[in-house]
């Protein structure tokens, strides 16, 4: 999912709602997403899609993006002009919309609802050419906060239940911009895959009245064969289960369950883990395409004992193919130990 700002092109006088549709068997919902309209000759090979040319995230082309819903600047400069470090705008086409009410429907045995939601984009550095993992560690700081910032004003709108935070890095990942950026969408329903993540957590608090992700960080922390780094508040891993060649977990060592309310002096630790982690992916893969996802508790869900939320780094190295489709397995053709021991070896 990118930010498709294509220069010369504007939005239609009317604007059609985006839909959430729900699959009657599986339970999962999909959007619809109007604003996104393609035809088939828009859809363009991975290898064959331009690269470089005009870039409307860099300092200079505040007037080509939406106006800043926060931005952190210098010395006092003025909304929307030169001067800033980091930028949160709304995304121009976005694949949900926030005006609205949700408008639950049936149609036959099928359920649909508007596509209500927020879909803004973090702009990480005025520089077309630096990339999270060259940034500065107080750069990557002002990233996490800039995420907070806004998870906690977006949990203000009693019509969203869940904040998802995202990176596609490199066309192979999803980026249709190369300038380093990310995106924050807020949604009024918890994704199954969130859903299915916490229920499994519970489940498992149920069972042992203990934290799954603490009992993980122990395990990890005393074996020490899936360790990549760690500072004094964070550990990265690569899951025991990995789906993907050079999977990355970072987990913070105190229970938290929701990004947003952690204690404000991690953060720091946050970006240092993050950065280093990064890094060293960059290093060992030679700057990999790569998408990151938190995954946190939803809005409504402050107390949640045995949820604990984490980033999630997922390499583009391999592509998803039939047998995954069809299963749901996946298959990684690097275990995880060998992985986890070539990014410790890193520099």
């Amino acid at each position: 999912m990118g930010f498709l700002l294509k220069p010369g092109l504007h939005l239609k006088k009317k604007t059609i709602m985006p839909e959430f549709r729900r699959d009657p068997i599986h339970g999962r919902w999909v959007i619809i997403s109007t604003e996104r309209g393609r035809r088939p000759s828009d859809f363009v090979p991975e290898e064959r899609r331009p690269v470089g040319g005009f870039c409307p995230l860099c300092e200079g082309n505040e007037d080509k993006t939406p106006p800043e819903i926060i931005a952190y600047r210098n010395n006092g400069t003025p909304p929307n002009s030169p001067g800033w470090t980091l930028r949160v705008v709304a995304n121009k086409f976005p694949a949900l919309r926030i005006e609205g009410d949700l408008n639950r429907q049936g149609d036959g045995i099928y359920d649909k609802m508007n596509g209500l939601g927020a879909h803004e984009v973090v702009i990480e550095t005025p520089r077309h050419y630096e990339t999270l993992s060259s940034l500065p560690l107080k750069a990557v700081e002002n990233v996490l906060w800039a995420y907070r910032e806004r998870m906690i004003d977006l949990r203000r709108d009693k019509r969203f239940r869940y904040v998802l935070v995202f990176k596609n890095h490199g066309v192979a990942a999803g980026a249709s911009l190369e300038h380093s950026h990310s995106q924050i969408i807020a949604l009024p329903i918890v994704p199954k895959r969130v859903s299915e993540e916490i229920e499994g957590a519970k489940n498992y608090f149920l069972y042992k009245d203990r934290c799954v992700f603490c009992d993980i960080i122990r395990q990890e922390l005393g074996q020490g064969v899936r360790m990549i780094a760690e500072n004094e508040a964070f550990l990265s891993i690569a899951p025991f289960a990995s789906r993907f060649p050079f999977e990355t977990w970072i987990l913070p060592k105190t229970h938290y369950p929701s990004f947003e309310h952690m204690d404000s002096s991690l953060y720091p630790q946050a970006a240092q883990i993050l950065s280093e982690t990064l890094r060293r992916l960059q290093q060992v893969l030679h700057d990999p395409p790569y998408n990151y996802i938190i995954h946190t508790a939803p809005l409504q869900e402050v107390d949640h004992d045995s949820y604990h939320w984490h980033f999630e780094i997922m390499p583009k190295l391999t592509k998803v193919a039939g047998f995954e489709w069809g299963t749901g397995f996946y298959i990684n053709p690097t275990p995880p130990e060998e992985a986890a021991h070539y990014l410790r070896e890193a520099k």
